[in-house]
């Protein structure tokens, strides 16, 4: 089904579109979820708060892009559920290793508060249009899937420090960009 007919859906509060919108978006939810969380339990728990979500948020939102739209709130929620989980654990290394690489991002600011500010989105999406396929592919699974590096040297058959390079060089460019426009 065509996301602009679930979206209609949605408006007329009719329950089939959590059907359809999981039938097309659960296996992209999943992934998102599970490279948070990597626990089934909490995935599925998070898969059905990401629905009813959606279900509270379309209308009075308006989505432009329904898998966008579905796989930030499943992101947000699986961090959400992270840190709630984990508060007083020892955090997992890799949403360590995640955090440490967006924290020389960020500065003093919060990246959840300032994600969705139009600068910073126009900056971010300015700077993937700079980057060659392959080096927007590894940002992207990196940070927004939170791929493993070894799931994204796999996925582009490299050394995983290859993929640590290429995310730090990266990760300069953008903070070179960011403070020029003066973000940080």
């Amino acid at each position: 089904m065509e996301d602009s007919r679930i979206i209609q859906l949605f408006f007329q509060r009719d329950e089939e579109a959590i059907e359809e919108v999981s039938r097309k978006y659960s296996a992209y939810c999943s992934k998102i979820v599970w490279n948070v969380l990597y626990n089934k339990e909490d995935c599925d728990e998070c898969l059905n708060d990401v629905w009813f979500t959606l279900w509270s948020r379309i209308p009075p939102d308006r989505p432009k892009c329904l898998s966008a739209f579905t796989g930030k709130i499943a992101r947000g929620l699986a961090i959400d559920r992270y840190r709630r989980k984990n508060a007083a654990k020892r955090m997992d290394t890799h949403m360590i290793s995640i955090e440490e690489e967006v924290a020389e991002l960020c500065g003093e600011y919060s990246m959840e508060k300032e994600i969705d500010s139009y600068q910073i989105r126009e900056i971010l999406n300015d700077f993937l249009g700079t980057l060659s396929r392959k080096d927007r592919d590894i940002f992207v699974r990196r940070y927004w899937y939170m791929d493993s590096i070894r799931e994204i040297a796999q996925r582009h058959q490299v050394t995983e420090t290859n993929v640590k390079s290429n995310l730090y060089r990266s990760r300069k460019k953008l903070l070179k960009i960011m403070n020029k426009e003066g973000i940080l």
